[in-house]
Order: C-alpha cells, then structure tokens, then sequence
C-alpha cells in the first residue's frame, strides 16, 4: 500500500473567527448575513452595513472590519433589550 500526502492547506483560505484569511466580496457578505447581494450594496450606499473599501472598480471588505461590526450590532442589540 502507498501512502500518499495530502498537500498542505492554502494559506489564503485559513479561517480565523469564522471569516476567511483574505478580503471579502460583496457575495461574501451577502452569503454571511444571507440576504441579497444588492442589500449589500445598499448598506454600502446608506453606510448602515460593514465597512468596505474600493481597490479600483471592486469592493472588498476587511475581516477585521466584519468581525467589530458584528460585535458592535450584537452589543447595540443587547443593550436594547
């Protein structure tokens, strides 16, 4: 019997906190919070969702950036209750 290696993981695609080790997209987004890909884009518009960032004509969301908006509604959420 051979023993074959599995190669090892990308780098790029590590998970840390539950978000990719990379940049998002707004279908990233959309597919995180599940909901449409053009609220995304609206949130983008009103400034009401994570923030993002132009590199030439695409938008790309930092994880980091994410990860704080997430805790910042979930804190908002609970001191509401």
């Amino acid at each position: 019997m051979s023993r074959t290696r599995s190669a090892p993981p990308d780098p790029r695609a590590t998970l840390r906190g539950g978000l990719p080790d990379r940049y998002l997209t707004p279908d990233d987004i959309a597919e995180m919070f599940e909901v449409p890909k053009e609220t995304v884009y609206q949130w983008r518009r009103k400034r009401t969702g994570p923030p993002g960032f132009r590199i030439g004509k695409y938008v790309r969301y930092d994880p980091t950036d994410v990860r704080a908006y997430v805790s910042e509604r979930r804190r908002e959420d609970a001191e509401a209750s």
